[in-house]
């Protein structure tokens, strides 16, 4: 754990010292004094160093909430809600390497918007495979406490919907230029709120369900 510590906190560095990944993991292992083998015992390229830190910063964000006593009593949409602010706020112990990352990924995705950095941008992956396992998780919970109405054709495209509200946060907390990111604050607890609300019941599903009980038994 600590030569991973020690090659990402180097490469994080470096990114921000000049703007650009190293270009040889020669050069670079020789400059934090290590054996060219011993940073391939660890990773195979630069973008898997910068895959690991985008999944360390999610794992950290959830390993965090569910420590607390008193996330385990909230509801489906509360835990979502810690989640993100958790998880924002230890991005911006390393926001300007998340400036930068994040800055190429969507350069490399070609203007495409942020839903094409996956997987047409392997560097998210990791983290995008492991916020889908917390999702799924989450919206299990909210079926069993009728916070979440599974609906034929569209439950299983939540976990998306979550993903792409992941994404839209992250690009919105980058471009924010409010006091202490107070418009990021505002942008989860709506956009959350809103989710939920659309995955909810709502009057659409009475509905459906009278029309249904209608048909039965005319």
């Amino acid at each position: 754990m600590e030569m991973l510590e020690k090659i990402r906190k180097a490469y994080t560095e470096y990114v921000l010292e000049n703007g650009k990944q190293p270009t040889s993991v020669f050069q670079f292992a020789k400059k934090l004094k290590i054996a060219e083998a011993d940073f391939y015992n660890h990773y195979t390229s630069f973008d898997a160093i910068e895959a690991d830190i985008w999944l360390a910063f999610f794992t950290d964000a959830k390993t965090t909430v569910e420590a607390d006593e008193t996330y385990q009593g909230y509801s489906v949409r509360e835990k979502l809600l810690a989640f993100y602010y958790t998880w924002i706020e230890l991005l911006k112990a390393q926001r300007s390497f998340v400036v930068y990352s994040f800055g190429r990924l969507k350069d490399q995705s070609k203007g495409k918007g942020i839903r094409s950095l996956t997987p047409k941008v392997p560097i998210l992956n990791p983290f995008k495979d492991e916020f889908f396992d917390y999702a799924r998780d989450l919206l299990a919970e909210g079926r069993e406490s009728k916070e979440v109405e599974p609906r034929p054709f569209v439950t299983d495209r939540y976990p998306d919907a979550l993903w792409g509200q992941t994404l839209y946060l992250l690009d919105f907390w980058i471009r924010d230029v409010s006091k202490n990111f107070e418009k990021t604050d505002s942008a989860i607890e709506k956009s959350v709120n809103t989710a939920f609300d659309l995955i909810g019941r709502s009057p659409l599903d009475t509905l459906f369900d009278f029309a249904k009980f209608m048909y039965q038994n005319k």
